[in-house]
Parts: C-alpha cells; structure tokens; sequence
C-alpha cells in the first residue's frame, strides 16, 4: 500500500482532486461555455455551503471543487452561496433559485431541512444534499451520503499504530451524524488495534454556528491532549479541526514525534502547515459522488434517494517511509474486510447508508 489510497472500493486518486485557489467573496460563479448537450438540458448548479467558506481546505471546500469540476467538464455554469450564519440557510437557497439555478447542492447535515422543504416549494427543481440522509425519500431530493465510521476506523488503528505513549485523541466540530460516526469509528479502530489504549474526545463546547471554524479552540484543545501525553491527534471539524493539526505540527519534534490525521479530502494538499505531522486523511470522496449525480441530471435520469459515498485513507505521502509496512498491508486488509462486510466497525447507531460503502449506486424512489 506505499503510497497508495486505502479506499473502501473506489480506486481514484485523490490527490488528482487538489483544491486550490478559490476566491472568497460571499457569492461566487464559475462562468462554462455550454457544450451542446448541456445546453439543451438547461441545467444551472448553485450551491450552499454550511456555515463556513468554500476555500475551508475541507467539507465545504471539496464540495464546491467537486461541482466546479464536474461543471466544467459538463459544459454548466455553477455558482456557490457561502453561509455565515445558520439563520440564513433559506435565504441562501431561495438566493439561488431566484437566480434560475434549477440544481441546488446544499452542503451539510444542518441544511437538511432547509433543502427537504425548498424542494417541497420547487418539485421541479433538483436538490442534492451532502451528509444529508434522505428518509423518507423526495422524489427531488438525492442523499450523498458517507460510512464515516468506516474511514474513521481505518484512522483509528493507524493512530493506535503509531502510538508510542498510548494516548491518541480526537477534535471534533459539532456532534452531527457525520462527525458522530467518525468519532466513533476512530474510537473503536484504536481500541480493535490496542485495546489498552486511552482516547480522549472532545466536542466543540459552543454554538453550532462556529463549531467548524473556530481554529483556535481546535488548537487549544489538541494542546491540552498533547500536554496530558497524547501523540496522535485525529481532528474531524473543519476549520476548527485544521487549527488542531497546526497545533500539533508546531508542536511535533525529532525527539519527541507527534502525528495527525485530518478529515474528509486529502488535507496534505490542502493544509501545508500540518505536513510535519499529517500521516494521512480519514476522507470521503465528495466530488466523484456528486459528478455522478450532476451526470444524471444532465442526462434527464436523476432520481429521489441515497447516493452512497466511497470513503477511506488518503495517500501517506512524505509518511510512506514512517509508517511500517506491516502497517500499511493491515490497513489495506482491514479495508477490504470492511468494504466486504467480513468485518464491522461496531457503530450500532442509525447507519446512514442503506448499502456498504464499496457502492456508490443510488437507492432511488420508483
């Protein structure tokens, strides 16, 4: 597995999905001469991030590559709505509709029932909601959806791995589903990989309106665990999630090593300053999901329901020597066993995805 992503059934590299400079104004377009078939289809994408910004060098950032990409290569315009504060969820939908955009990507559990209810307004527009699980299901409403614990998992027994103190922990934006299954995930692979070691979890305390992007206190808090003896730090909270990984980078010495893991896209391509400890990623693979459902929408034949995500570990990068090749080939096993069903993460709660994580096929209203 050197140097190879150790996915859950999609093989793309993620490192071709490098996001880089966007701007940051709080309403963005990316202009696309439309090819001909997309233009008979008249179709014009605009999304919503969450509360955050689209160059986040993570959730929301990896959305909108993920339709700026798909866009272009579909000959469609997309434009994007960056959301400050949850109160306007709605507005930034009703924002895009008023500017003729018929397929709205809206970023995030929180937004979910913000999307379900514009799509009740607008049947004949399509809606696409990240992390947004759909049950029941809207017949213009498609799910893409994540086994976070899969990944997490995956994180966990590296971080374990790793570990010489037999501390790890965890950074955590607000207690969402997604972010639920990755705290678990994490917990329950390093505790499958040692079940002697001590994890340490941590919520963001305040409002869920600056859960992901408050760095500082994502900082302080892998501070804390590092100076209570952890040496691998897994963080799952966007901005909030990247103050922790800087945190520990800064702190990381020859003498005394520390690692992290990010979350969601490949943060090495995203995050330079977290290079002296990121091993890897616990990622979800967000654009070529929502290629595949903007695809459908061109071609007329998108369906209501749940898109089931690929998830797994980015590439090691620089690490590829530091990680022990016995620990490379048992996270690959692991991935397969998990991708097969052979093996579970022993997250019990409400699963997101109806389907393993090695589909990608939607579950579609007839």
């Amino acid at each position: 597995m050197n140097k190879q992503i150790a996915t859950l059934g999609l093989t793309a590299a993620i490192a071709a999905l490098a996001l880089a400079g966007l701007n940051t104004s709080s309403v963005g377009a990316q202009a696309a001469t439309p090819a001909a078939t997309a233009s008979a289809s008249g179709i014009k994408v605009g999304l919503v991030t969450d509360v955050g910004r689209v160059d986040d060098r993570g959730f929301n950032q990896s959305s909108w590559e993920g339709v700026k990409a798909s866009a272009a290569a579909l000959g469609i315009p997309a434009e994007y709505i960056e959301t400050t504060d949850p109160a306007d969820y709605a507005n930034n939908i009703d924002a895009l509709l008023g500017k003729g955009d018929n397929v709205i990507v809206t970023v995030g559990f929180n937004l979910a029932d913000a999307t379900v209810k514009a799509a009740q307004a607008n049947p004949k527009v399509l809606f696409v909601g990240v992390d947004e699980f759909q049950d029941p299901v809207i017949s213009n409403v498609v799910g893409i959806v994540f086994n976070e614990d899969q990944s997490g998992f995956l994180a966990g027994v590296l971080a374990a791995r790793m570990s010489k103190s037999g501390k790890v922990a965890g950074v955590y934006g607000a207690s969402v589903p997604a972010v639920v299954r990755f705290k678990e995930g994490f917990e329950n692979g390093a505790k499958y990989a040692n079940p002697k070691i001590s994890v340490q979890s941590t919520y963001y305390p305040g409002d869920i309106s600056k859960a992901f992007n408050d760095p500082t206190w994502g900082a302080t808090t892998a501070g804390q665990a590092i100076d209570q003896g952890t040496d691998v730090v897994f963080a799952a909270g966007g901005g909030t999630g990247n103050g922790a990984l800087a945190e520990v980078a800064r702190r990381t010495t020859k003498d005394k090593p520390l690692f992290c893991i990010g979350v969601d896209t490949d943060q090495w391509l995203t995050l330079d300053n977290a290079h002296p400890c990121l091993l890897t990623s616990a990622a979800k693979l967000i654009p070529p999901a929502i290629d595949l459902v903007l695809k459908q929408a061109v071609a007329g034949t998108a369906k209501g329901g749940n898109f089931v995500g690929t998830v797994g570990l980015t590439p090691f990068h620089d690490f590829s020597t530091v990680i022990p090749q016995a620990v490379q080939d048992e996270l690959t096993k692991l991935a397969g066993d998990l991708a097969s069903g052979k093996l579970a993460t022993g997250y019990v709660a409400a699963t997101p995805a109806a389907a393993p994580a090695a589909t990608m096929a939607a579950t579609a209203s007839k």
